[in-house]
């Protein structure tokens, strides 16, 4: 199976992500930002919208469905059962184990509470690619608005347990500052220092910083990495469960400047 993936900016940090089934042409909007920004990427290429697949209610990443299907009536809108009635203009509503076809690509759905009681993933085995919303972020994670912690970090041990090689797709560029608060709670990881200069050699050269993959998410990004020992004495909770070594981790993230 072939698939094209194209990401851009939208508003001030969000991706814009199309997916492309080369077989068919069919093509996915994940999320939609901003509908002016989506439109004109799909004017450029001479694609037609047919799938806009939601990650969850958060207005930046719907508030640009309507207008969409305005200029693509055909485009089905799928997104999440529990958020339906935070999502309007949902054509099919969906859930943990459901399948969502884009042409010939199919997608497994997995529900991923913690940012929000509703949130799900995209997940395109065949093709080894994975779309997050705000559930994970490269070299760091969602804010935890909606759930209490232990759910968030419960929906992030799912996340690492697929495969190392797949790429993920997150909602916002965010890497260069999740990599500073990262170096501040794991010093002593050289692979997240290496790859923190290459982030800044990224955004220095105007690049984006994904698609990362879920085997360097494991080995640099503290919020999957509660049970590494070097990180655990760095912040001083050697004895701690998981679920509370995440926690601090998520606490300190939220006061970081």
């Amino acid at each position: 199976m072939s698939v094209e993936v194209v990401q851009f900016i939208c508003l001030a940090d969000n991706f814009g992500l199309l997916l492309r089934d080369e077989a068919t042409g069919a093509v996915a909007s994940i999320d939609a930002p901003d509908a002016r920004a989506i439109a004109a990427e799909l004017s450029r290429r001479g694609w037609t919208l047919t799938d806009i697949l939601i990650t969850h209610h958060h207005a930046d990443h719907i508030q640009g469905v309507a207008g969409l299907k305005a200029l693509f009536p055909k485009a089905r809108a799928v997104g999440p059962r529990k958020d339906r009635a935070r999502i309007p203009g949902l054509d099919l509503e969906v859930g943990e184990g459901d399948l969502v076809t884009v042409g010939a690509a199919t997608a497994r759905v997995i529900e991923a509470p913690g940012h929000t009681t509703g949130h799900i993933l995209y997940h395109f085995e065949a093709e080894e690619i994975l779309f997050v919303g705000d559930v994970l972020f490269s070299l760091g994670c969602g804010r935890v608005f909606e759930t209490p912690m232990d759910v968030m970090h419960a929906s992030l041990e799912k996340i690492a347990e697929l495969p190392p090689e797949t790429r993920v797709y997150c909602g916002h560029e965010y890497t260069q500052a999740n990599a500073r608060f990262a170096r501040s709670v794991d010093p002593d990881n050289l692979l997240l220092a290496e790859r923190a200069r290459e982030v800044d050699a990224l955004r220095a050269a105007g690049e984006a910083t994904l698609p990362t993959t879920i085997a360097l998410e494991l080995a640099t990004n503290p919020f999957l990495r509660a049970e590494d020992p070097d990180l655990r004495r760095a912040i001083g909770m050697e004895t701690a469960d998981s679920v509370q070594v995440f926690t601090q981790i998520r606490e300190r993230k939220n006061v970081f400047r």
